[in-house]
């Protein structure tokens, strides 16, 4: 009796109905546009601290969700190198970290490069730099030497099989189906293609471990050529993270079903519908900060009054009141107000509505 896709006759032959994705399709091709869109009119230094943050959280979480815990500034220390960004604050990082963060960067840096075995190995090199002795095969196919792979839960006697993946005798066959389909163009949709690609490679689960990872950095690979862009700007790690439970439900019941796999197909747009919608909401505070300068481009203001207004933008603690504009604009308590009364009369500052000695000022809405 079959248990697992693999084993059906018509493998791989995935598919999936066409009319149930077609709005989700459409609507995750629009956000993630509207992102691509607005993050291209930020400037380079915005731009650059945004891409910074997303690859640094996909590195984080992707290793989270197989339980690893990362330093999160050797991370951001390893990718901010890597990249040749000019920021404060670099630490020293060890192996492991650069291993992780250089899979990464080669498959979402070189996306226009096609999958190939090499490549493949090269990452998997990448993510295990310590290995010693016969723990696991590192660059290569796994074996089975130890058994079929499976993945198990559960303690010593009570273990719960969720998956076991092809033989290791088919795994040069699967794998060059695999990437000959997976560097194709033009027959679906790339992001289909992206989905697609993360069940299909984790179903084969052709290393001794890394596979997840693995097939995360595959997906990011075909979602960077959905754009035509080495930039990243959100994370699909960091959100699979935060669905880690329903993200291997769908997978096991996806592997145990039919080679209809429109529910997994549907998850996958859905959670990269979130990833997107996260990044929206985390970098709300970048867009409003660069829609402030671009309205009030034309605006003569000073530099202590550039500097207060970015500590506004930014989220200024507690209330803004003329001795904090002195202190921290380093300016007699006169020059504060005029600095404060001239924005005032050009629409960008409002006093609050308390008065007296606790005057304090906002940002009008803008």
């Amino acid at each position: 009796m079959n248990r697992y896709i693999h084993q059906l006759p018509d493998w791989p032959g995935l598919h999936w109905k066409q009319e149930t994705l077609a709005e989700p399709l459409a609507a995750v091709r629009l956000r993630q546009g509207r992102l691509i869109g607005r993050m291209e009119s930020l400037g380079f230094p915005q731009r650059d601290e945004a891409m910074l943050q997303a690859l640094t959280l996909d590195v984080l979480k992707s290793s989270e969700i197989e339980g690893e815990i990362l330093n999160p500034e050797q991370v951001r220390s390893s990718i901010a190198r890597r990249l040749g960004m000019d920021i404060a604050g670099l630490v020293p990082t060890d192996r492991q970290v650069d291993g992780l963060v250089e899979m990464m960067l080669e498959a979402t840096q070189n996306y226009a490069k096609p999958l190939t075995v090499k490549r493949l190995f090269g990452w998997h090199t990448a993510l295990f730099p310590n290995v010693v002795g016969n723990k696991i095969r590192v660059g290569s196919w796994r074996d089975d030497a130890q058994g079929p792979m499976q993945v198990v839960s559960g303690a010593m006697g009570r273990e719960r099989v969720h998956y076991e993946a092809p033989p290791a005798e088919r795994l040069d066959s699967e794998m060059t189906t695999f990437l000959d389909w997976v560097n194709r163009t033009g027959d679906i949709d790339p992001i289909h293609r992206a989905a697609q690609a993360h069940l299909w490679f984790v179903t084969i689960h052709p290393f001794d471990d890394g596979n997840g990872r693995i097939a995360r950095a595959i997906a990011d690979w075909a979602l960077a050529r959905s754009e035509n862009s080495s930039q990243r700007f959100y994370s699909m790690s960091a959100q699979i993270r935060k669905e880690h439970k329903k993200y291997y439900d769908v997978l096991e019941q996806t592997q145990k079903g039919t080679l209809d796999v429109t529910d997994w197909m549907g998850w996958f747009l859905a959670c990269l519908d979130r990833a997107i919608a996260e990044t929206e909401s985390a970098l709300a505070a970048v867009f409003r900060k660069d829609r402030f300068w671009k309205t009030h481009t034309a605006v003569p203001i000073n530099e202590r009054q550039r500097l207060m207004l970015n500590k506004l933008l930014d989220g200024f603690e507690g209330k803004l009141t003329s001795t904090k504009w002195a202190t921290l604009a380093k300016c007699s308590q006169d020059t504060a107000q005029r600095d404060i009364i001239d924005l005032i009369e050009r629409g960008i500052l409002v006093k609050d509505s308390a008065g007296g000695r606790s005057t304090s000022y906002s940002l009008k809405d803008q």
